[in-house]
Order: C-alpha cells, then structure tokens, then sequence
C-alpha cells in the first residue's frame, strides 16, 4: 500500500510547478493531515487573530481527510506547503518526492497504543499473541520500527503480533476486535473514555516513554521552492507567524477551541472535546520555538532505521531538513 501511494504522489508530478509559481508574493496555501480539530489550531489562531495579515499574508488552510494524502497535493502543486509525520515525509523523500522540513512546531509525540488492561497487557512483551490495531497510509511506520526494535513479529502467531488494519476510529477496541489499538493522546484516547470507558480499565503506551517517538506534525515544503528568494521571504512570514499563533493557543485553550469550532464547516467537532484536544496539543507544542532539533530528528531517523528487513527509510537522509527559514523567522 505504501508503496502505491508514493507511486502516486510522484505521478502526480515532481516537474509540476508549485502553487507559488503563479507569482503570488503574499498568498500562502497550507495542507493539513486532517479535518479542521485542535491538532491545528496554531494555524487558524494565526488566521483569527490576524497574525498572518500582519505579516501581510494571504493563507488558506486546506482541510484534510481520510482521502487526502498532502505529499500527492503538495507534489501536484496544491498547496505551498503541507503538515507531515516525518517517518511518511522521509519515506516520500527517499522514493522520489523532494520535501523538506523548514519548521516543528510539535515538540514531542501524541501517539500511543491503548489496551483493554484485562487481556493482562502491562509492558509491551505481552505485546505477543495479542491482536494490535495499527493506522496505515504512512502511520504504520513507528509501530513497525517498535517492533523490529523490540523482536517482536508483526505477522501474527504465538509470539508475533496480529497486526489489525485500523481504521480512524476506536470501534476495534470497544468492539474487543483488537486488545490494543492505535490512539492519539488528544484524540482518539479520548474518544474510548467518551464512549463509556473507565480510564482504569486501560493501559496505554505511549511511544514518547517507550523511546521510540518520531517527530509530528512538521511543515514540509518542495525543496526546489527553497532557491526561490519571494517564496523563502513568505514562508519566513508564515512560520513566524504560524508560532506565535500556537503560541497564543497554548496559552488560551478555550478561545482557540472556539476558533476551531468556527472554521469547522461539517459541524462535527464539539466544544468540550476540542477544548480537551487543545489541552493536550499544548504539552506537545510546549518547548518548540519552531525550529526543528537536530537531536530529535536524529532520534527519528535511528527509529525508522531500525525497521528490520523492511525499514522505512535505508539510509539516514541527507537535506531533509533546514533552519533556513527559521532562522530568519526567529530573529
């Protein structure tokens, strides 16, 4: 699948210009990984409160979905730049597709594994035997790597894990599907406990305390648009800006909910979870000035290294990352 995906993002056009070759000095396009939630909200506090104009940019945020891949839109020209997990953005950049991280504002991880505490789960060598939901679609690749890491097989058996194809909802573990499934620490984790779970009949794993946490949430670009001074000048723009929008959402949890609730055009986000989701997104924003930490991108790449016979990446990348613009950004 991962490997037809990126097919597709390359057809859909390395040599393609990019929405920035239309000239427009100010006008700024930002790909999201996900529907309009909190996980965002630092972009469209920008929005709200007017830091992007102050900059004297134009920025449209493109909300993403489960049919939505930002690599395949970014490749085609679609957006200026797009927000990735760095395990799929390296995986895209080792197959063809040139992207480069120019700012992460996202400190640490939020994802976890959460089980059912019952099946007698209490550290990840009972991992053996059990059934796992995993996302796919370029989420797969952390919790491959914790496995090869930790020699425990990803195809099922006595001593393997099953690995269960999980789609974006928790259904699999209420459904007892699963024993543990793949959950976000400000989404989905909250969802379990919505639907009538008792925090103490869980157990989570949260890939941060296991060591095996990869950065999220980064904002790529094409790397070809980084020789071109107008888009590097808009991008110093936007990240300066985009900080101090999640900066500002950190600090005022509610408003910037209320935000988020105003820009969601389905209507399916509700207050009291959108305020609980930006709680948690602040303590993964909490500590980042933007600028990406070469010890964090080191970590990540030794994680996605250490896939076994089918890492994620081959080789440790070169170019996948600059402080270009934030360093002018931070100034």
């Amino acid at each position: 699948m991962k490997k037809m995906i990126i097919a597709a993002v390359i057809a859909a056009g390395l040599g393609g210009t990019s929405a920035i070759a239309d000239g427009h000095a100010n006008s700024v396009s930002l790909q999201l990984q996900w529907v309009t939630q909190a996980q965002f909200a630092g972009y469209y506090v920008a929005l709200d409160k007017g830091f992007y104009e102050a900059e004297g940019l134009d920025v449209t945020i493109l909300a993403g979905g489960p049919d939505i891949a930002p690599p395949q839109v970014l490749a085609g020209g679609g957006a200026d730049a797009m927000l990735n997990w760095m395990p799929s953005a390296l995986s895209a950049r080792e197959k063809g597709l040139p992207v480069v991280n120019i700012a992460q504002p996202f400190k640490r991880s939020g994802l976890m594994l959460t089980c059912w505490k019952d099946t007698g789960i209490t550290k990840v060598e009972d991992f053996r035997g059990k059934t796992i939901g995993v996302w796919f679609f370029g989420n797969e690749y952390p919790f491959l790597s914790w496995m090869s890491q930790v020699g425990i097989p990803t195809e099922g058996g006595a001593d393997g894990v099953t690995v269960l194809k999980q789609g974006f909802n928790v259904d699999p573990l209420l459904n007892r599907e699963a024993d543990c499934i793949s959950t976000m620490t400000y989404n989905e984790y909250g969802q379990v406990i919505d639907a009538g779970v008792n925090p103490d009949e869980l157990v989570t794993f949260k890939y941060e305390e296991q060591g095996v946490a990869t950065l999220e949430d980064g904002i790529y670009v094409l790397e070809e648009n980084l020789n071109d001074p107008v888009f590097v000048d808009k991008m110093v723009r936007f990240v300066r800006a985009s900080m101090e929008g999640w900066k500002y959402a950190e600090a005022n949890a509610e408003e910037a909910a209320g935000i988020i609730l105003d820009n969601d055009d389905t209507g399916a986000q509700n207050e009291a979870a959108q305020i609980r989701m930006m709680g948690e997104i602040a303590k993964l924003t909490a500590g980042s000035n933007g600028a990406l930490d070469v010890a964090d991108f080191d970590r990540t790449v030794a994680t996605l290294l250490s896939g076994g016979s089918d890492p994620v990446i081959s080789a440790v990348p070169e170019g996948a990352w600059t402080h270009k613009i934030t360093d002018l950004a931070l100034k």
